[in-house]
């Protein structure tokens, strides 16, 4: 039996950490790849607020459904560019898209959900249903 040594310079492992590098999918090395853009939700008394990181978009290249206390945001956007010049013809195009789901708890008003997008941002209000919210507090006499 032989034993091989590895040699550190190989390229076959230097390849294979760039392929399986963190960013590779979505990262700033690949401004066409499928990437799922980072979400924060935070609890206020009165509602839950979704808040989703999609700079470059416009409002209408969203889609936001609810099915069966299933939230769902998915966007998709298609560019493609032609250009001639005599005998010459270059095509480019770029693709993306994305979609997320959440589940809704029980306390959540879906009829009353509403979303804005500014700055980059969309802003998902999900509405608390009357008997979620907090109850004021109450003095109990004694008889």
């Amino acid at each position: 039996m032989n034993l091989v040594k590895r040699n550190p310079n190989n390229f076959f492992p230097a390849l294979m950490e760039e392929f399986f590098r963190p960013d590779w999918m979505g990262g700033s090395q690949n401004p066409n790849a499928l990437s799922v853009p980072p979400v924060n939700i935070r609890e206020t008394e009165t509602a839950f607020e979704v808040e989703l990181s999609a700079p470059g978009k416009q409002k209408e290249d969203f889609n936001i459904e609810i099915d069966n206390d299933m939230l769902t945001i998915s966007s998709e956007h298609k560019t493609e560019n032609t250009t001639e010049e005599g005998k010459y013809t270059r095509k480019e195009f770029s693709f993306s898209a994305f979609r997320r789901s959440f589940t809704l708890p029980e306390t959540v008003k879906s009829d009353d959900i509403s979303a804005s997008y500014e700055n980059g941002i969309l802003k998902i209000s999900l509405p608390k249903r009357e008997e979620a919210l907090p109850k004021p507090k109450r003095l109990i006499e004694i008889a």
